[in-house]
């Protein structure tokens, strides 16, 4: 590819601005409400993307799916509740830092890092897009499982403060994950005779109850979300030297956003493993390395970082397999390849040579999309951070409607209304006696994809368990996770000698 060559694609994609400003304002408020996914929305507009021409299609879809990552970490950061999966991990110090009253810093953080996350990651997969076509087939079962595991490790993470109670939330999360058939023999279990739970219990339900529901029943106790006199103040009179303080945050940690984002990036390339899985293994990873991981939870800037940045960068991986091997990575990669084929244009590598301008074109229009996010959407921080304080008796019904609808959209059962009440009353159970509910999803999420690929493995072995330990990128993941949960103790050990020693030190003096 040559530089001219590229900046003519640049070019072109901005002259499709007409179609990718609507979809990113369609994807930011998808975004915001949780539960409504971008996979749902571009399958209700796909009529109208089919009779666009296939660039101004795929620039509209790319725009809307973007944005919907950005959009999830909104209500995340504001009210504890992610928007989508992807987002739940940011609630781990978005929220805090909105209940320190710095919900202005944390939405230019998630902001920042979605766009910048999203941009090194696009650019990346244009440099390097021969060898990222061949990532998601080094990555097999035996790998898979190791991934799935390394993600469990998070439950141990985030419960350093009551390993007990974390451990338990996890398992108990794992339990529920294994509702529904068995992937073997496809009888049903745990299902108690329901068969809207055949399928397994569905997340959108799940993520809606456990966060949403419940907490906005939390909510009702208080008269705001802001509670301390400071941070209410400093909620009220948001001012434009916030966000420029939340940009100088985010330069802080520059590094991080790249590193993170190309996290996103691999995993958005391995079919079936997404957002969600990508934004809590960056938030593992980033602090597991931290020098100061026990501030995270508590409202550290890294923590909405790591995520957030993550999630964008999935979008760039999640088109590598469908443009370059013909193979959806996921929903919104299927949707795409529908559109692409309805235009009679063959996918594979060929479409490089065929049609350069339409299949590099794609990550080029991403590249716009996030450049148009850093304009439009930035400075909205200011306003929507005021949202906190105003005052929970209104925003509560608001909230509560809205997610009750979502609940109903994704499968259009009356069964995952009264399901998400079900997960609304077990999350706010579980706040108010100190469980961690985040450990819960992990392992909703996580038990069915580790059974999945566990027992694949273990078919392709004839049931032999050293099949997980014969390759030679699982082996190296597998020493990874073996020092994720190694290194906290390690750490924990040092900074103990270190307080002992200035304790004697202080003694003698």
């Amino acid at each position: 590819m040559s530089d001219g060559f590229i900046l003519e694609l640049f070019m072109k994609s901005f002259g499709l601005w007409w179609v990718i400003i609507p979809g990113m304002l369609i994807g930011l408020i998808v975004g915001i409400l949780p539960g409504f996914s971008a996979q749902n929305t571009l399958i209700i507009l796909l009529p109208v993307t089919l009779h666009m021409p296939v660039e101004a299609g795929m620039a509209f879809m790319i725009g809307l799916y973007t944005t919907t990552q950005l959009g999830g970490g909104i209500p995340a950061i504001l009210f504890n509740m992610p928007g989508e999966g992807g987002a739940a991990a940011t609630t781990l110090d978005g929220y805090p830092m909105t209940r320190k009253g710095q919900a202005q810093q944390a939405l230019v953080c998630c902001f920042a890092a979605s766009a910048f996350g999203g941009i090194v990651t696009t650019l990346a997969t244009l440099a390097l897009l021969p060898w990222l076509s061949q990532l998601g087939l080094y990555f097999k079962s035996v790998e898979m499982v190791v991934v799935m595991v390394f993600g469990l490790t998070l439950i141990a993470a985030i419960a350093a403060h009551d390993l007990l109670k974390g451990l338990i939330a996890g398992f108990t999360g794992l339990m529920i994950g294994a509702i529904g058939a068995d992937p073997v023999y496809g009888t049903a279990r745990a299902s108690f005779g329901f068969l809207e739970l055949y399928d397994g219990v569905p997340l959108i339900p799940a993520l809606i109850g456990l966060f949403a529901i419940s907490e906005a029943f939390v909510m009702l106790e208080t008269s705001s979300v802001v509670q301390s006199g400071d941070s209410l103040d400093r909620a009220k009179n948001a001012r434009w030297a916030d966000t420029i303080d939340g940009l100088r945050i985010n330069l802080h940690y520059w590094w991080q956003t790249i590193w993170t984002a190309m996290i996103g990036l691999i995993i958005g390339i391995l079919p079936g493993a997404g957002s969600t899985i990508a934004a809590f293994l960056a938030y593992q990873y980033s602090k597991m390395f931290s020098k100061t991981p026990e501030l995270y939870g508590t409202g550290h800037p890294p923590g909405v970082i790591a995520p957030e940045s993550a999630n964008n960068g999935v979008t760039s991986g999640t088109l590598v397999p469908v443009l370059a091997l013909g193979i959806p990575g996921g929903t919104t990669g299927a949707i795409m390849m529908i559109v692409l084929t309805y235009h009679g244009i063959t996918l594979g590598p060929r479409l490089f040579i065929e049609q350069p301008a339409l299949a590099y074109g794609v990550f080029v229009q991403m590249a716009v999309c996030y450049i148009f996010m850093i304009a439009m959407i930035l400075p909205l921080a200011r306003y929507m951070s005021r949202v906190v304080w105003v005052p929970t008796k209104y925003l509560v019904p608001l909230i509560l409607s809205l997610i009750t609808i979502a609940a109903f959209s994704e499968r259009e059962y009356i069964f995952d209304m009264a399901l998400a009440l079900f997960f609304g009353v077990i999350g706010y159970i579980a706040r108010k006696t100190r469980y961690e509910i985040t450990a819960l999803l992990i392992g909703v999420l996580m038990g069915p994809l580790l059974e999945t690929y566990l027992l694949r493995a273990l078919r392709i072995g004839q049931g032999d368990w050293t099949i997980l330990f014969s390759s030679t990128l699982g082996n190296v993941l597998w020493a990874m996770t073996a020092l994720s949960l190694i290194l906290p103790f390690i750490r924990a050990r040092q900074k103990e000698g270190v307080l002992a020693q200035s304790a004697r030190a202080g003694y003698e003096s």
